[in-house]
């Protein structure tokens, strides 16, 4: 099965110039956690509901901050064509629980995460899981860049 069948396709997408209030507001609204950041026609960056409260609120950040002072920099994804048992794998491998989809003009078609994996595939999920669980890994939130 390949990663089109399942991802998501309407992708609420933020600006580095975004406020974190807005992008805050913006996931409560579409209840949502993980947001791409682009810049014109690029993928540059991710913004989850934790890099808010742990880089933003937690660093004592003015609301009026702007996502590009606390996005993650080192953007993950997989194409549209992968096969979900590889990415749900290369996600357990990486530690994320979801990914930017694009095609192979890179540009942004879609979000995949495991609770889609899951739903389709739940051995996969399991296995992209296990790895996403592990303490630590390029991920986590003191690690901007990685």
């Amino acid at each position: 099965m390949r990663v089109s069948e399942i991802m998501t396709r309407d992708v609420h997408l933020a600006s580095p110039n975004d406020t974190i209030t807005a992008v805050a507001r913006q996931m409560a609204e579409n209840d949502i956690g993980f947001m791409p950041v682009g810049d014109d026609d690029r993928l540059i960056g991710m913004i989850t509901d934790r890099d808010i409260v742990v880089r933003g609120v937690a660093d004592g950040m003015d609301p009026q901050a702007r996502v590009a002072d606390i996005m993650t920099t080192d953007v993950k994804y997989c194409f549209d064509d992968d096969e979900v048992d590889d990415v749900a794998r290369n996600m357990g491998d990486i530690q994320v629980r979801r990914l930017p989809v694009v095609n192979h003009d890179k540009q942004l078609v879609g979000i995949v995460s495991l609770a889609d994996a899951a739903r389709e595939q739940p051995q996969m999920a399991g296995t992209g899981l296990r790895g996403v669980t592990e303490p630590g890994g390029s991920h986590n939130q003191s690690n901007r860049s990685g």
